[in-house]
């Protein structure tokens, strides 16, 4: 696992300095990246992410009382506290400790013991960049806070789902689960391919020559929500119209001789996520043989699928994607990831194309008079892990 140790260092010496001892435990969860499988998980299709080396660091220590103290080191030392005898409130919407409360009380119903416990909590993941940060902290709080209390290991899927549950609850987002699930089960070198109906996993191996390039556009997301809720409210839609329970059921052919009387929209939007999960199985055998060049093809026809029929890009975000995809050439690929309407791009390539790559994406910020973003290259990382 890559892990910062000035992070660790800085979470343990912060812990020391808020509670004057030394934490009984430590733990840390990644951050994550789609690769591939954009708005399929809401329609239990098949997504592809990868942890990456950035995450959340939390040092914890056993109390006698069932009360539960927190520090946030990276918001000023801010303070929350609250007694694990009672279910704690829900705070005013974007409150950090709604993440740590969300936990506590989700765990429990996930088959999870609970504890009194003392917390020093602090990050790496870039902020606003849609890289799960807000996953990264509920996984793990979980894992922390249910090894303090059980010493021993916890379900990751299960510990997955509290996550989510915490995030539904207490945190204000209806996300799916594949940010937990990336965070909790990821493997080092590895992306998971997920099936969103079943929350199963499957490791695929990213060949060691291989990086990832990961991007902001400078565009900020806009209208996400409620973009986001007709674009689910026409893929529930398309479901119905088709007799299914989610887009999932469908292949191209039953997409096709089916459309009969379904408005265009609606249609466009089932046929990317039917073709998208189609792509994103196909993304999974292309790591595993090395073939780059079929997976580039694969991010590029995403990427134009979320731009045409999916209809979530803007004109900045394609412009970059185009660049990037030039730079890149046959060997991999650049696409979209996220939910859209700004955010980041994610390529995949050769190793020793990132240089070039990377030269190509600040030429196009200074070109167009754009100020330079975030631009990372990265391996997949381990995913949430005792320290």
């Amino acid at each position: 696992m890559s892990i910062d140790p000035t992070l660790v260092e800085r979470v343990r010496q912060g812990f020391g300095a808020q509670f004057g001892r030394d934490p009984d435990i430590l733990v840390h969860a990644p951050g994550r990246v789609n690769l591939i499988g954009e708005h399929t998980d809401y329609n239990d299709g098949f997504v592809l992410p990868c942890a990456i080396p950035f995450g959340t660091t939390v040092a914890l220590g056993r109390r006698a009382d069932s009360k539960v103290e927190a520090v946030a080191l990276d918001l000023d030392a801010a303070i929350d506290r609250f007694d694990l005898a009672m279910a704690p409130g829900r705070l005013a919407e974007g409150h950090w400790a709604n993440h740590l409360r969300g936990i506590t009380t989700a765990l429990p119903h996930f088959g999870f013991a609970t504890t009194g416990a003392d917390i020093a909590i602090a990050g790496n993941v870039p902020q606003g960049a849609g890289l799960s940060s807000s996953a990264s902290l509920g996984v793990a709080l979980g894992l922390g806070l249910s090894t303090l209390a059980a010493a021993y290991e916890a379900d990751r899927v299960a510990l997955a789902r509290a996550a989510q549950w915490s995030e539904h609850h207490y945190v204000g987002c209806a996300c799916g689960i594949m940010d937990q699930l990336a965070s909790a089960c990821s493997t080092d070198g590895r992306a998971l391919l997920i099936d969103c109906r079943s929350n199963s996993g499957e490791d695929v191996a990213v060949p060691a020559n291989t990086a990832i390039v990961i991007v902001h556009s400078g565009v900020t997301r806009g209208l996400v929500d409620s973009a986001y809720n007709e674009r689910r409210a026409q893929c529930e839609a398309a479901a119905r119209h088709y007799g299914v329970a989610a887009l999932r059921d469908l292949d191209t052919i039953a997409l096709e001789t089916g459309r009969t009387e379904l408005d265009d929209t609606s249609f466009r939007r089932a046929r990317h996520v039917v073709s998208e999960n189609a792509r994103t199985i196909a993304a999974a055998d292309a790591l595993r043989t090395g073939n780059l060049c079929q997976l580039g093809d694969l991010m590029r026809a995403s990427h134009a699928s979320l731009r045409d029929d999916f209809e979530v890009t803007v004109p900045q975000v394609d412009a970059l994607a185009d660049r990037m995809n030039a730079a890149i050439g046959s060997e991999g690929g650049a696409r979209m990831t996220g939910g859209g309407f700004g955010g980041c791009l994610v390529a995949v390539l050769p190793a020793e194309g990132v240089n070039a790559l990377c030269a190509a994406i600040r030429e196009h910020w200074d070109t167009a008079g754009i100020e330079h973003q975030l631009l990372l290259a990265v391996r997949p990382s381990a995913g949430a892990a005792l320290l």
